[in-house]
């Protein structure tokens, strides 16, 4: 965890999911397309097929039935009096990963390197900030 957030604004692109489904029939893999408000689009594939339908209802506004993970990070955030901010979807290697910045009463704080797909499931849980480096946008135009 870091004390400060980092600079690097211009880094992101400020996204909203445009769309949730699947890559197959069975709905075992999900797919999520991110747009910015310009209109670029990143898809975003090759995660399961439940954060893909937790995504959908949270974005529905169900948010009555949520998944043991997701209730763990929410009583987490009640009783250390925490607000998630925004998540940052980024690629590490081969896959996507995300930061998700908090605050509290006394600083701001960064958790590092975690599954891009859960960190948008929470985003669309808590209506927050989907922020994405902004090269991923550049590298789907480009094929």
């Amino acid at each position: 965890m870091s004390s400060n957030l980092p600079t690097g604004e211009d880094e992101y692109i400020v996204a909203k999911i445009s769309y949730v489904g699947f890559a197959d029939q069975l709905g075992l893999e999900g797919i999520v397309i991110l747009k910015t408000f310009d209109g670029k689009e990143f898809p975003m594939r090759a995660f399961s097929g439940e954060v893909a339908r937790h995504i959908s209802r949270f974005q529905e506004g169900d948010k009555n039935t949520i998944p043991t993970i997701y209730n763990l990070v929410e009583e987490l955030a009640v009783t250390q009096d925490l607000l998630l901010l925004e998540v940052r979807v980024y690629q590490s290697g081969s896959v996507l990963r995300a930061n998700l910045y908090f605050k509290n009463r006394k600083e701001n704080f960064i958790m590092r390197n975690y599954r891009a797909s859960d960190a948008i499931a929470l985003a669309a849980y808590y209506d927050i900030p989907i922020r994405v480096r902004r090269n991923l946008f550049e590298e789907t135009i480009e094929q």
